[in-house]
């Protein structure tokens, strides 16, 4: 078997690297590994669905290929002033790789499990994504074709799976993103007491034992008919003082599961929304194409509106959360609106459009 991917990973990844991705996240290194921690192996699990996929297996090798040499200049695309693009190239590569929902949805899980937001998370995946990939090619070498990928990946569920932080699976789960490792997740998962505990069958020694004392007890004398009904009729009053509190518990764990997704979903279409609403900006080049984009940039703003409305349904910390996602993207959003408003024709029909756009996103980082 090839050597551990997770521990090839997280060995080219140095201290000095990891604090200057933490300056670039705007946390403190702990936090930094932590998710570092979750997203390698995360993102090799994304990889593992992928080449499962009918023509997967090729569109991972060619990815890989246009990252050649990403590994060499790692470190040094950390700290210049090229860091963004190559933030950017990574996580777009990414998503042509795991589809932009898969993306979404695992820089929102990660984000949440770790503490460090979508935002975050996200450029966090877009550095890493060229590195894990730049480890695979390296350790296949030649092979490093579809089938050498698919087969290499295919060997090392065991190790990525044990590598998922205790309790990360319970966050994906209904996902997908884990699908293909397998009974490998499920195993880590019941080691680390996520999984249901299943009874097990009585061996057929200990059978015949009960039934030994079964025969024994019938030779009891007849005050142990009267005691059993005494019995039985305590359990049964135990059980109706403590029902309530039993009752309660899952639903207060199916109202915390509930707000949890209900969130996700807001990450997602905020996201989502932004994505749209860059695209639409990007296309305005002349008056008649402002005023074509006019009615998306509309609706645009009432979509975010409508999400805003949503998420200050949230606790303070998901709300917290939902905001990270839009963070990151104001800089380049308002370096589009200012672009926008400066084509000739376009300014008087677009800047009210424009302005309530601002808004609308500034409220979210409130």
């Amino acid at each position: 078997m090839a050597n551990n991917l997770v521990s090839l990973v997280m060995e080219f990844l140095t201290p000095d690297m990891i604090g200057r991705m933490a300056s670039l996240l705007g946390v403190d290194s702990a936090k930094a590994q932590s998710a570092i921690n979750t997203a390698v192996p995360s993102l090799l699990a994304g990889f593992s669905n992928v080449v499962a996929q009918p023509g997967g297996a090729q569109r991972l090798a060619d990815a890989a290929t246009q990252q050649a040499g990403a590994l060499d200049g790692f470190s040094r695309m950390l700290g210049t002033g090229r860091q963004s693009a190559f933030i950017e190239n990574g996580s777009q590569m990414l998503s042509s790789v795991l589809g932009n929902q898969n993306q979404n949805m695992l820089s929102s899980v990660i984000g949440r499990f770790t503490g460090i937001g979508q935002g975050a998370s996200g450029s966090l995946l877009g550095m890493l994504a060229p590195a894990v990939l730049g480890i695979i090619t390296r350790q296949l070498g030649p092979r490093a074709d579809p089938s050498g990928i698919a087969d290499l990946l295919a060997s090392q569920k065991e190790n990525i799976a044990a590598a998922l932080p205790s309790g990360f699976a319970n966050q994906v789960v209904g996902t997908g993103l884990l699908d293909s490792l397998g009974g490998a997740a499920r195993t880590t998962a019941a080691e680390s007491g996520e999984a249901p505990r299943y009874a097990t069958p009585m061996p057929a020694a200990a059978a015949n034992d009960t039934g030994r004392r079964a025969a024994a007890a019938s030779a009891r004398p007849n005050w142990l008919y009267w005691l059993i009904p005494a019995a039985a009729l305590a359990a049964v009053l135990v059980f109706l003082v403590n029902r309530p509190a039993e009752q309660t518990a899952p639903r207060e764990e199916t109202t915390g599961q509930a707000t949890t997704t209900a969130a996700l979903d807001i990450d997602k279409q905020v996201t989502d929304t932004i994505t749209g609403l860059r695209t639409t900006l990007a296309g305005i080049t002349d008056a008649a194409s402002a005023h074509a984009a006019l009615p998306k940039l509309r609706d645009a703003a009432a979509q975010m509106d409508r999400l805003d409305g949503l998420s200050r349904q949230l606790p303070a910390e998901q709300r917290k959360s939902v905001g990270s996602a839009v963070n990151p993207t104001m800089p380049t959003l308002n370096q589009l609106f200012d672009k926008v408003l400066a084509v000739p024709g376009a300014a008087d029909e677009l800047k009210p459009t424009v302005d309530d756009l601002r808004s609308k996103l500034a409220a979210f980082t409130i």
